[in-house]
């Protein structure tokens, strides 16, 4: 496969919903204005317990609490870190890992415009150590994700990938 991953119909982009920032004034500033600041103290609160619980029970209920849509017998690692803004739009499948100090983005907050999507991480997914996954990624049944690696595009059922930007591993 040459390191490149295939074209699916949909892609990433895609999934996004994308908004102009209104003014001259990068979008993060205007966070205030995209989700309600309570919503996020409780996200960030919620969040801080489960990164440092080592109950994978109680993470697991602490993120349905969230609005994530999380499967059975899925293990969250110790840090990792879910969209603080937005993790009602991250699913993740049955029986999967997702690795230390991993986070899992559903927004991004550019210049001129700001971006959520879902993340849909299917079941028996691997996912190693210090990852980051965009928001609008769509990760297959089965698939492996080698630790550090940049999960910028869509990952198909069973593959192994790796690397920043992903890249098919042999």
């Amino acid at each position: 496969m040459s390191g490149q991953l295939p074209a699916t119909a949909v892609q990433r982009r895609d999934r996004l919903t994308i908004k102009q920032a209104p003014d001259e004034r990068n979008s993060l500033v205007l966070w205030h204005q995209t989700v309600a600041p309570l919503k996020v103290l409780r996200n960030g609160l919620f969040i801080m317990l489960a990164r440092h619980s080592p109950s994978l029970a109680f993470k697991r209920w602490l993120y349905r609490r969230l609005g994530m849509q999380v499967g059975a017998y899925v293990s969250f690692a110790w840090q990792v870190t879910p969209d603080l803004f937005f993790p009602e739009l991250i699913c993740v499948g049955d029986n999967s890992i997702i690795g230390y100090n991993t986070t899992i983005l559903a927004h991004e907050y550019l210049l001129k415009e700001w971006r959520t999507g879902p993340v849909v991480i299917g079941s028996h997914v691997t996912i190693g150590a210090n990852c980051t996954i965009l928001p609008g990624v769509v990760i297959g049944d089965g698939a492996i994700i080698s630790a550090m690696s940049l999960v910028n595009k869509d990952v198909p059922a069973g593959a192994k990938v790796g690397g920043v930007p992903i890249r098919v591993l042999d």
